[in-house]
């Protein structure tokens, strides 16, 4: 369903993400975790890209695997990075083809262990030009929605690493926004208060398109320092550190205190009204479950005003 479509029938999305696996074992656990959670019947379900794009032909494949064979839309990730113009023109019909209503437009990461990647050589620098492009796909009747795509784009409340000037981040997000951006689903975060505080600073530059909140449950240690390498810079606030290190590290307790804190996290966004709540499931099923479980929210339709 078009991201317009969906905020005309409800306040606040629940979505899920995933990334592709790499091999048949990993695709079956991934499969069984995706159906556990369809059950939750989330409003859309988003599929990740290596850096580079290294995973560029799993993630096809995923995403029509999820529209061909369950009942959730998928909403696939698309980058920059080492692509042409005329590849990213076939990945979109391809999605247009089989009826893929979303696009998750991003400048991605570059190729990991290349020491000779040249960004020049990228048809598109920034994700500005790559929402331009969409833009302009959807204007050719290429896809059966005579709106095309709905596009969405990434948000950083504690700030992008390679943007230190946050009035220049706010200024880059809101050319995505002119260029066509239908929706901003953020980076990971685990103070609430820089989410509101992105969020207000949006509003204030002319940003109204829905913000939803990236957050992802900490499952055990090695996750979270994973996490703060992956984020570039994830900022864990003292009272969770705190709380972590009453565990001594056992692993169960972990996963605990991070599946309460981000469940408290959630509560408190959706009571001050966001615009919806996108969970980074790292593949699995457990902490997700718990976390709607408690929050009172079996089928996210349950939030439809």
């Amino acid at each position: 369903m078009h991201i317009q479509d969906i905020y005309k029938q409800t306040h606040t999305t629940f979505s899920f993400e995933f990334f592709p696996p790499r091999d048949a074992t990993a695709a079956g656990e991934l499969f069984e975790n995706i159906r556990e959670l369809e059950q939750l019947r989330p409003t859309f379900v988003s599929v990740t890209y290596g850096a580079g794009g290294s995973t560029r032909e799993l993630t096809r494949n995923l995403v029509v695997r999820i529209r061909e064979e369950t009942t959730l839309d998928p909403v696939p990730h698309l980058t920059c990075v080492c692509q042409s113009e005329r590849d990213i023109a076939r990945i979109l019909e391809r999605y247009a083809e089989h009826g893929i209503s979303n696009i998750l437009a991003l400048r991605g990461d570059p190729p990991q262990g290349v020491s000779n990647y040249d960004p020049d050589a990228d048809t598109f620098r920034y994700a500005s030009e790559l929402v331009s492009f969409i833009r302009r796909f959807n204007e050719s009747g290429a896809h059966p929605d005579r709106r095309g795509f709905g596009i969405g784009v990434a948000g950083f409340p504690e700030g992008h690493h390679q943007t230190p000037n946050r009035l220049l981040e706010i200024e880059y997000l809101k050319a995505k926004v002119d260029q066509g951006a239908d929706f901003i689903i953020t980076q990971l975060f685990f103070d609430n208060r820089d989410f509101y505080d992105f969020r207000d600073r949006c509003r204030l530059a002319g940003i109204k398109i829905p913000i939803i909140a990236g957050v992802m449950p900490i499952t055990s240690m090695a996750g979270m320092k994973r996490m703060a390498e992956l984020a570039l810079g994830a900022r864990y606030p003292a009272p969770l550190l705190r709380a972590l290190a009453r565990t001594d590290g056992r692993a169960e307790n972990v996963r605990r205190v991070g599946v309460h804190w981000a469940t408290e996290q959630c509560r408190d966004l959706l009571d001050h009204d966001v615009a919806g709540i996108h969970l980074y499931t790292l593949n699995k099923s457990t902490a997700t479950r718990e976390i709607y479980r408690t929050l009172g929210v079996q089928d996210s339709r349950a939030l439809q005003q």
